[in-house]
């Protein structure tokens, strides 16, 4: 099962990619995350992607589906993955398609949320720099700066600032937004509220995901 997850930055893609990943037994495979993790490590393709990223841009498409393929190419991924932040354009949507060959990608989800509440949640959310969860400016680990999980830094994400979330916005209703009528004219796509309480819109991608018989 080859779940692709859309939205924009800030819609709740990673939580429920988490949320699901545990629930289904297969891997949330978040480009954003393996590319920070590269930048982390400082490694050749940390390197190629850090001043892209720190200026909210989007990682090219032949780099971002080179990373896919790796990822999908491993053991735990046999039995399907969760995709977050690929695809972001129609040229990843089309290079997915032959990666993946027969049958395919299983199911779309589209977490449809407005544009000023996701601008508010990027603009208040601190992420920790060892373990990756996920707080708001508003947490108290988060105004301490200490991750209660690990005791890492808790950090405003360079591509978190305002300039940023606007470029990147941008960058969506460019580039992923088509997106929508490509994976809607295959039949693929579902369209989810993520204006909910999270245990709302994991219970309506639960049902989705039942309905077409992927359960």
């Amino acid at each position: 099962m080859i779940l692709v997850v859309l939205g924009k930055q800030g819609a709740g893609k990673g939580t429920q990619c988490v949320r699901l990943a545990e629930s289904y037994r297969i891997p949330h495979v978040s480009t954003g995350d393996i590319l920070r993790a590269a930048v982390k490590a400082g490694s050749d393709l940390g390197l190629e992607v850090k001043a892209i990223m720190d200026a909210g841009q989007l990682v090219n498409d032949d780099l971002i589906m080179r990373v896919v393929a790796d990822r999908l190419s491993q053991s735990d991924a046999h039995n399907g993955a969760l995709l977050d932040g690929c695809t972001r354009t129609l040229a990843q949507a089309e290079s997915l398609e032959a990666l993946l060959g027969e049958p395919g990608v299983s199911m779309v989800i589209n977490l449809d949320i407005a544009t000023e509440l996701v601008t508010a949640r990027l603009s208040a959310r601190r992420v920790c720099q060892e373990c990756g969860t996920i707080y708001t400016e508003s947490d108290i680990s988060a105004i301490s700066g200490t991750c209660e999980k690990c005791g890492g830094d808790v950090v405003q994400r360079p591509d978190d600032t305002p300039d940023a979330i606007r470029t990147r916005l941008d960058a969506y209703e460019r580039d992923t937004a088509p997106l929508l009528d490509f994976y809607s004219s295959r039949g693929l796509l579902v369209t989810i509220n993520g204006d909910q309480d999270i245990e709302s819109v994991t219970g309506d991608i639960d049902a989705a995901i039942t309905k077409r018989g992927l359960r």
